[in-house]
């Protein structure tokens, strides 16, 4: 059961932050809710499944760039969220892509530290 609330967090969690996101990153923009809830859905499966690959696999390079290079895994994982979903965009891989997992961070980083006070 425990672990079925923490898949729900998680999917809130990437819901209100890709909606963050295309709120105030121009490049990202979604057509309605559903999509929204399935890209979410799908952003927290892509990053589940491909990210500890992605990062395993250019380890030498995260630690050259002292863990920069994660910023850009993050936002290959949002433009990859928006190459899947249909009705969700993301325009651009550097700006659009770069700066929207900036936000989903933030907005993740937020939120955890929140739902954590609760648990």
């Amino acid at each position: 059961m425990l672990l079925l609330v923490r898949i729900a967090v998680w999917w809130v969690t990437n819901l209100a932050a890709l909606w963050v996101a295309a709120e105030l990153v121009e490049g990202i923009a979604y057509d309605d809710f559903w999509a929204l809830a399935l890209a979410a859905l799908v952003f927290a499966i892509v990053n589940l499944v491909l990210r500890p690959l992605v990062i395993l696999l250019t380890l030498p390079a995260v630690l050259l760039t002292f863990g920069i290079l994660l910023l850009f895994i993050n936002a290959f994982m949002v433009w990859l969220t928006g190459q899947i979903v249909p009705g969700f965009e993301v325009d651009d891989f550097f700006w659009a892509a770069v700066l929207g997992a900036l936000v989903v961070w933030v907005v993740n980083f937020v939120l955890d530290r929140v739902f954590d006070a609760f648990t």
